[in-house]
């Protein structure tokens, strides 16, 4: 008799839109394809606003961030979408700007019903990097190790976007298997599994408004 695979045992894929938002610098942003053992870069980068652009208008950084992120939704479909957390060590005036950008993020995915999950900066290093005091240039290589990325991702905005996509997805995974909140605050924090098979990903980019293919 030939045995059959029921649905229940077939890999259900899964997007995760990872972002960092920044008070000054790029946004960074990137998106991870998963079946729960193997993991694929979709597409990854950083949005940097020009100076003219942000002195143009209180709000011309907050539309231009809610425009991309949009704009990633609606090409990637994620199902959920992974957000850093203000870090709260920052001085008032950047936490502020920090709150400000973070908030049209969720408006983004509050807008086209993705959900949303964040993050403090430890419990991703935690989570990716297995130390929660890990520095850019070591969760920059962590991250290129862990998706069998052939070249470092850059900018390390771009690297730390990926990083709370991995995050999510351990969380995910780590609650799947124990029965416990998918918040990875509710359990304790380890570090991500080397997937077995490399992947191919896309070159490494600085984009403007519209993100490039």
């Amino acid at each position: 008799m030939t045995a059959h695979r029921s649905d229940a045992e077939t890999p259900v894929l899964r997007r995760i839109l990872g972002v960092d938002p920044a008070a000054s610098g790029p946004t960074g942003y990137g998106v991870i394809e998963t079946d729960g053992r193997h993991y694929r870069v979709l597409h990854y980068g950083a949005l940097r606003i020009a100076p003219k652009r942000q002195k143009s208008s209180p709000g011309a950084c907050l539309q231009d961030v809610h425009t991309l992120l949009c704009q990633l939704i609606e090409e990637f479909s994620p199902n959920a979408m992974a957000v850093e957390s203000v870090f709260t060590a920052l001085n008032m005036r950047t936490a502020l700007r920090l709150a400000e950008v973070r908030g049209v993020v969720l408006l983004a995915a509050e807008q086209h019903g993705i959900e949303v999950r964040s993050y403090s900066p430890r419990e991703v290093k935690a989570y990716v990097a297995g130390y929660g005091h890990a520095d850019k240039k070591q969760m920059q290589l962590m991250v290129r190790a862990l998706l069998k990325m052939e070249e470092t991702p850059e900018p390390s905005d771009a690297a730390d976007a990926l990083a709370v996509a991995l995050c999510h997805i351990q969380g995910e995974q780590f609650a799947r298997r124990f029965g416990l909140s998918a918040n990875p605050s509710a359990a304790p924090a380890k570090s991500v599994v080397t997937p077995s098979a490399p992947r191919r990903q896309p070159a490494a980019r600085i984009s403007g408004l519209q993100p490039t293919r």
